[in-house]
């Protein structure tokens, strides 16, 4: 089920770009709000939800942009709320930028957690990556993939051709680690592009203590005196193992398991929860939100197509001979051959569609096609086994249809083919008669789907 939070928390700090003092509350959304920003600050106080089609910079952070209105650098909070298992919440805040606090997600998560997370009442959906896609940038070498997995996997590859940093990797197997192996990763930079960040009015809000400097290039005087001024130091130096002043690295791979949680912020954007694993090499905000719109894309085909992930490898409830215990149907009018699932409001069935079937001998005998009315009728069928399963002698009752809705072919079924039948009840079953909303699947896609009405009866007994 979807989650949200238990009430609101709010936190206060300093923009790292901007350099703003910020005040963000997080407030519990109602189901299938997903994360959404609102400007207290601006009049009317607008609202930019987390979507990575209003993605419109990646420079040094992840900005959102809705009919003027900005979001800066959103991708550690973002990273937080998805490692905490959240899918809903309002995000209230009197600037454009998140306080950046420690640099990393460690203070999000914590006042997460001390509200608390609540289950709600509606099911949470999935991208439920069924084949390897990848975004690669020629320009700076990054690439991302991802792969099909049951649980949300990450891995991140940095390597920047610094001898203080060489090559990191790090891994997160489950989004439940998110917390202890990588909220407290602090966002990290090289000391040539602090001097450009600083000499182009950038990080504002940046300290020593919330960002990681590793030293790429010589501490000259005049350098020096630059750090000393921007971040109010009386003396600044290098520690032994690389970084500037008095830093203490929380884990040795810091920089890569970092770069995994703005990969996990980032791809937050999509909009979806996604059931994948992702490799990324020289990860980065441009290479991440480019992915992140190649998922939302996806996600959006999937679910235009509707099409439910069944296993058809798994031991059936009704084989053939256990469909003919339920059903009054014989060959050849019987048009299922196994039910693949079955509960009070659901089922689903399997029909094999051979060269064999009776109907291609005179139905376009030369270019064989279902008929139609047959796929119709197989979807009654499979409605009739949601009903009859449920009497305790189904072999006195029968179904037959009232009504037939909002019919729809959407593509020819031909011999060879798999068709799985899926019907759901519209509403309650009332005194014998069956509303119901079937769906036939060929592969990926929709072949037939109508609204069926039928009324159960028993039999006329001789």
């Amino acid at each position: 089920m979807q989650k949200t939070l238990q009430q609101e928390v709010t936190l206060s700090g300093i923009g790292l770009h901007t350099g703003k003092e910020v005040k963000l509350t997080m407030k519990p959304a109602k189901e299938n709000t997903g994360f959404v920003f609102v400007r207290t600050d601006l009049e009317g106080h607008p609202q930019v939800e987390a979507d990575v089609n209003y993605v419109v910079a990646t420079e040094r952070g992840t900005t959102l942009e809705k009919l003027g209105v900005k979001i800066n650098t959103c991708e550690h909070l973002l990273a937080a709320l998805v490692g905490c298992d959240v899918d809903n919440a309002i995000l209230e805040m009197d600037a454009s930028e998140p306080p950046i606090l420690d640099g990393s997600s460690k203070f999000f998560v914590e006042a997460i957690e001390s509200v608390g997370i609540v289950e709600q009442t509606t099911a949470r959906e999935y991208l439920v990556v069924k084949e390897v896609l990848t975004y690669s940038d020629p320009a700076t070498g990054s690439e991302i993939t991802i792969i099909p997995s049951d649980t949300y996997e990450v891995t991140t590859m940095v390597d920047f051709g610094t001898k203080v940093l060489g090559t990191q990797n790090a891994t997160l197997k489950n989004i439940s680690e998110f917390k202890d192996e990588i909220s407290s990763a602090r966002t990290f930079s090289f000391l040539h592009e602090l001097e450009m960040l600083l000499d182009h009015g950038l990080i504002k809000g940046g300290d020593i203590s919330n960002a990681i400097v590793y030293v790429d290039k010589d501490l000259t005087p005049e350098t020096t005196e630059k750090l000393k001024k921007a971040f109010g130091k009386d003396n600044v130096s290098i520690r032994p193992n690389g970084i500037l002043d008095n830093l203490n690295l929380n884990y040795p791979n810091e920089a890569a398991r970092h770069k995994l949680l703005d990969v996990i912020g980032d791809l937050a954007l999509a909009g979806v929860k996604i059931k994948g694993k992702v490799i990324a090499n020289k990860p980065g905000h441009y290479v991440n939100t480019q992915f992140a719109k190649r998922l939302n894309r996806q996600w959006k085909l999937q679910k235009k197509k509707n099409v439910p992930d069944f296993d058809l490898t798994k031991e059936p409830v009704f084989d053939i001979n256990g469909i003919m215990k339920l059903m009054p149907h014989r060959p050849p009018f019987l048009l299922i051959d196994k039910i693949l699932e079955l509960s009070d409001s659901h089922v689903v069935g399997l029909k094999n569609v051979t060269m064999n079937e009776p109907f291609f001998v005179g139905h376009f005998p030369k270019e064989p096609v279902m008929p139609g009315v047959l796929q119709v009728e197989a979807l009654a069928q499979t409605g009739g086994i949601l009903v009859l399963a449920s009497v305790p002698d189904p072999e006195n009752y029968s179904t037959y249809f009232i009504k037939i809705d909002k019919v729809k072919f959407k593509r020819k079924v031909i011999p060879g083919d798999t068709l799985i039948f899926k019907i759901e009840l519209i509403e309650p079953i009332r005194r014998g008669i069956v509303h119901m909303q079937g769906y036939g699947y060929v592969g990926d896609a929709v072949a037939v789907e109508a609204e069926l009405m039928a009324q159960v009866a028993k039999n006329k007994v001789d």
